[in-house]
């Protein structure tokens, strides 16, 4: 064995274990949670970097100011992200306001509203002159991204009149329709170059007759044709609940042939919510999900987290529920009460 000088042998004296690491300081800490979260996010990223995602807009995201911003940064996170967002919209709350504003009564059958030509001067006014510039001009904070679009626009929309079933009986909507064709050349070249396509939701029939389209419908219709990954409606509810009215459980995945056999048992305000997304699936979306738009950055919630805030539906899985995070025995409605944020969701629970 080999003895070491005196001047360099090691006494108990001499020896100190690892000092403890002082306490993290609270601005490192937040920002390595913010590293952290960023990781996490990474198999989002690979897995939807390139993919098309067509998002449609609407319900309280749409009235309230905090929520239409941080529904702008969503989509704009989106694009910066790799991803190629396209947003439709509808813009219900603010078409009745302007019908009641200018004395037209507002008239719905079957969760569709009825709109006669007078009505239809108004939404196709509301629509592309005041939601959609909004939205446009919210999003092209962050950028110049934005470019707006309706079905009218290079075709992209072909409408045919529809009608509704209430109560077993067949209801005239007036100039209402449903999207039966799409050429989407003009939204792909639109997100080629970089944009984010912004489409409001009118469309002229075979005779260029312009109808009111439902958002959600024409959302799906558009997924479809431009092979989205994924297609996410926003609406002001948590999603699809498994027995109404009683909201104390959401469906959080759903297979398209179990939602096929629950859509005739749905309120008439979820209907075309819930076909959109099974339209979509069935047409070869990968993906679809009703996502709760009372959420801040809901759009970011769904994509990047395991929980999501909406009702997913996707082929071959079980039906799958959680407990409500706001559970009422009426619909969920927001007040100024309402804290901002989402409180950590359960997990998913398989349904018997």
């Amino acid at each position: 064995m080999t003895t070491l000088p005196p001047s360099t042998q090691s006494t108990p004296s001499t020896q100190s274990a690892p000092s403890a690491r002082p306490p993290v300081p609270e601005h490192w800490q937040r920002a390595t949670d913010k590293a952290a979260t960023l990781a996490a996010a990474l198999p989002w990223l690979i897995t939807y970097h390139g993919k098309t995602i067509v998002v449609k807009y609407g319900g309280n995201a749409m009235t309230d100011d905090t929520l239409k911003r941080a529904f702008a940064q969503d989509v704009v996170f989106l694009r910066y992200a790799g991803f190629r967002p396209v947003v439709v919209h509808g813009g219900g709350p603010q078409i009745s306001a302007m019908l009641d504003r200018l004395g037209i009564a507002s008239e719905f059958r079957g969760g569709l509203r009825v709109t006669t030509q007078e009505a239809m001067d108004v939404v196709r006014m509301v629509l592309v002159g005041q939601v959609q510039r909004e939205l446009v001009g919210l999003l092209n904070e962050h950028g110049p991204l934005a470019v707006g679009l309706s079905g009218e626009d290079a075709g992209l929309f072909t409408a045919t009149r529809t009608s509704a079933t209430v109560d077993g009986e067949e209801v005239d909507l007036g100039l209402v329709g449903e999207v039966t064709g799409v050429r989407p050349e003009a939204v792909e070249d639109i997100v080629s170059a970089g944009r984010i396509p912004v489409i409001s939701s009118v469309a002229p029939d075979e005779h260029g007759v312009v109808h009111n389209v439902n958002a959600d419908t024409a959302a799906a219709a558009l997924a479809v044709a431009l092979g989205a990954e994924k297609l996410l409606v926003l609406t002001d509810v948590e999603g699809l609940y498994r027995d109404w009215p009683d909201s104390s459980d959401v469906i959080g995945e759903i297979s398209p042939e179990a939602l096929a056999e629950l859509l005739p048992t749905l309120a008439s305000g979820m209907v075309p919510k819930m076909r959109a997304c099974l339209d979509a699936v069935r047409g070869g979306v990968e993906r679809a999900t009703v996502v709760d738009g009372r959420e801040p950055h809901a759009v970011l919630l769904e994509i990047f987290t395991d929980e999501g805030v909406g009702t997913q539906v996707l082929p071959g899985v079980p039906t799958k529920t959680r407990t409500a995070l706001y559970a009422t025995s009426a619909e969920p409605v927001t007040t100024p009460d309402t804290p901002p944020g989402r409180p950590a969701a359960p997990d998913l629970q398989e349904t018997p």
